[in-house]
């Protein structure tokens, strides 16, 4: 039956390799099931509510991209958008919880038409190549940020925004040698390199008390305070047109910009850079941001993570419906999954940072037009936090640089339009 449903052998793997990537994906996104919650409780929400909801909406989304486009490519709520959410919408703007909820499902809704009709596909397809690399390098330096502070190598700093943290700490030293741990098991074909790894950091974290043994089971909170609390009428009302249109746009691009970057990562974009099944991939994604919002969480989206359990050997759906399940256990097992602390998994993420950073070597180095917009890119989705943020000034230096250099007609009608859409965004937002 699973040869049937994801083509193992077709893409060259098998069930041992699929469950380990998938246990590989889950342990790297896993801090989203208390992160998320933290995040939403400032937003007037229930904790434990939202922590369902984040396992069920993670599950749900990740198992149904694994099953309708068979990617190894596991979904939850987003970071950085659930605190334009609790910080923007609520704290900021002065709309309620349910509002919020009522507009992230509108920007499903609108994600879905959208996908049915292929303008989304039709947007994904048009990105230029340079423009592709430059994201999945992007993307690469947006990990390798995350793993940093995770590991407390990188800190912030009032005057130079980052510096170097205390190198001495335990957590710090214990991500770098893990690091170094992870990279020579995987030049060796170890596998499961990057789940030895994280095991192994988080085994003696809890040796050394740095991370307390929750225990193993536990009966989870009820999601009623947030179930089908989503506010529709209220999130209908034209001033919160601005709101809808900024989730549906940061949505838009994070999940555009995952899937081409963990797709290179795998080698499953076509000769012509194009993403096959992305129809699928995108119908998928928006369903799981209208269930994610009736249950009770901000918008659902692509996990850049999942590029973890492709390196671990996921290529099948499989792999993502194997993450699916995980989220399901961790309704009962969220002891054990919370005692994996952040400085255990920074190191598998450095770790796919730094091979997702190669897709820079593929870029046009001889054409200032190509690589100068293809940087920008790169380099504004670190120092930004945000993979549309970076696309966004990718489009617009990318549309602006040809025009000045009078190879404007390379640039197509698409490219326009969204570079156009970016600076209203950037406007309004």
């Amino acid at each position: 039956m699973l040869e049937r449903v994801f083509g193992l052998s077709v893409h060259g793997t098998d069930l041992r390799t699929e469950v380990t990537a998938g246990v590989t994906t889950f342990l790297a996104m896993a801090y989203i099931l208390f992160v998320n919650p933290v995040i939403l409780k400032d937003a007037g929400m229930d904790q434990g509510a939202v922590f369902v909801a984040t396992a069920i909406a993670a599950a749900a989304g990740s198992v149904a991209m694994g099953l309708y486009a068979n990617y190894p490519i596991a979904l939850a709520p987003g970071m950085g958008i659930n605190a334009y959410f609790a910080y923007g919408v609520v704290q900021g703007m002065g709309h309620s919880w349910e509002v919020a909820l009522g507009a992230v499902f509108l920007s499903g809704l609108a994600f879905l038409f959208l996908s049915l009709v292929r303008v989304r596909e039709w947007i994904v397809d048009s990105i230029p190549r340079s423009l592709k690399m430059a994201i999945a390098g992007g993307i690469g330096l947006l990990l390798a940020i995350i793993a940093l502070q995770n590991a407390g190598i990188v800190v912030a700093h009032p005057a130079t925004m980052v510096t170097v943290g205390k190198l001495t700490a335990p957590p710090a030293i214990i991500a770098a040698l893990t690091f170094v741990a992870i990279v020579a098991l995987d030049y060796r074909r170890v596998p499961g390199a990057l789940v030895v790894g994280i095991v192994g950091a988080t085994a003696v974290a809890m040796a050394l008390g740095l991370a307390p043994f929750r225990g193993v089971f536990d009966l989870p909170p009820s999601i009623a305070p947030t179930l089908l609390r989503m506010d529709l009428a209220g999130a209908l009302d034209l001033g919160l047109t601005t709101v809808v249109f900024a989730f549906l746009f940061v949505a838009l691009f994070d999940t555009a910009g995952t899937l081409i970057g963990v797709a290179w990562r795998g080698g499953m974009l076509d000769a012509a850079g194009r993403l096959p099944r992305l129809r699928q991939a995108l119908v998928a994604d928006s369903a799981a941001i209208m269930a994610g919002a009736a249950l009770g969480t901000s918008t659902t989206t692509a996990y850049i993570e999942s590029a973890a359990g492709m390196k671990a050997g996921g290529r099948t759906g499989l792999t993502a419906c194997v993450t699916g399940l995980l989220f399901v256990a961790s309704l009962v097992l969220a002891p054990i999954v919370l005692s994996v602390p952040a400085f255990a998994t920074a190191p598998a993420l450095l770790f796919v940072a730094c091979m997702m950073a190669g897709s820079l070597g593929e870029i046009d180095w001889g054409d200032a037009t190509e690589y100068a917009p293809a940087l920008v890119t790169a380099v504004a989705m670190p120092f930004t936090f945000s993979i549309a943020h970076g696309i966004g000034f990718g489009f617009l230096t990318y549309a602006g640089i040809k025009l000045l250099a009078g190879r404007g007609r390379e640039v197509s009608a698409m490219v326009w339009l969204l570079a156009g859409l970016f600076v209203v965004k950037f406007a309004v937002t």
